[in-house]
């Protein structure tokens, strides 16, 4: 058994704890937060054997493996202490704010033979290997939209007059790291990188970028990337192609997946998914990685964030 615990007491954290319960070999050991009231609420809400007083005492806990669900701010200085401490760790989205960051995380797992990957569903869902499969039978590709505009549930509270973390630019927050980076891992993954990247982003008066958009540019096509925290979106994601057009109601989800051909014929290939699995199909990830942490796709996963985040410091503007 493995034993792990969390930190953080969102409303993702529990998705995850969720997912993780069908996953035989994990145990929930402990959670940690800032607050310990809410640590221990937490703890007892979903079962956890522990809430940790301090960080330290995580630190020094016999725990294995660390969920890391802070504030993106938080994220490097986290989880290089817990690697440091000898713990594996899977960490939300993004895992860290730059692609340097995340390179030099990946070298002190490795040197520690420890397990830290991104916490994205796009990478462990059997999804994607369907879509990678089927994108060969539409055709020549010339032409992808990428959308993720979610109204986020703090926008009230901005519009209040509150500063929720999710629009505080000193969170390392906003629509580009919260949403966008689901677009940009299908484009990066299906597409490789693009030669040129032309970004657009609106920043509201808090300073963070409340909706984006950026033309990835490649020799023979144009992956065009649009996301927002300010607005919700009734479309659809598409990838056309000269023989047939995918669609996906949920880039983020990886789900919702329809083939059309040129006549205009839909074939479902797959429906709506649980969350509750796709966060599954994360722990489940941690696991096999613990238990291979030479595992290639290990390997190809901390590759990928990697790309990803650089792709991303491209896509962001400056602030006027």
């Amino acid at each position: 058994m493995i034993k792990y615990s969390v930190i953080g007491t969102s409303w993702i954290t529990k998705s995850f704890i969720s997912g993780a319960e069908d996953v035989a070999d994990l145990v929930l050991d402990g959670v940690y937060s800032r607050s310990l009231e809410k640590g221990r609420a937490f703890a007892e809400e979903t079962g956890a054997l522990r809430a940790f007083t301090s960080f330290e005492e995580l630190l020094q806990s016999d725990t294995e493996l660390v969920y890391v669900a802070s504030p993106n701010v938080c994220h490097y200085s986290q989880c290089e202490a817990l690697l440091q401490n000898g713990k594996h760790v899977l960490c939300e989205k993004p895992v860290t704010i730059t692609a340097r960051e995340c390179s030099e995380l990946v070298s002190l797992a490795r040197e520690k033979n420890l397990v830290f990957f991104e916490a994205i569903m796009y990478m462990h869902t059997p999804a994607r290997q369907l879509l990678k499969k089927k994108i060969e039978d539409i055709g020549r590709i010339r032409s992808v939209n990428f959308d993720f505009s979610q109204l986020s549930s703090k926008y009230k509270a901005l519009v209040d007059g509150e500063l929720p973390n999710i629009f505080n630019p000193e969170m390392k927050t906003g629509a580009l790291n919260d949403l966008g980076i689901y677009c940009v891992y299908p484009a990066i993954d299906l597409f490789g990188e693009p030669v040129e990247v032309v970004p657009v982003q609106h920043f509201l008066s808090t300073g963070a970028d409340g909706c984006g958009a950026a033309a990835l540019c490649y020799k023979d096509k144009l992956v065009n990337i649009t996301y927002s925290k300010v607005g919700q979106s009734r479309g659809v994601s598409q990838i056309m192609g000269d023989k047939g057009t995918i669609t996906l109601g949920s880039i983020s989800q990886v789900d919702e997946i329809c083939f059309y051909n040129t006549k205009g014929e839909r074939e479902e290939l797959l429906a709506d998914l649980d969350k509750k699995i796709l966060m599954g199909n994360e722990a489940r990830s941690a696991v096999e990685f613990i238990n291979n942490p030479n595992s290639s796709f290990l390997k190809e996963c901390q590759e990928m964030s990697i790309r990803v985040l650089s792709c991303m410091e491209k896509m962001r503007v400056e602030n006027a």
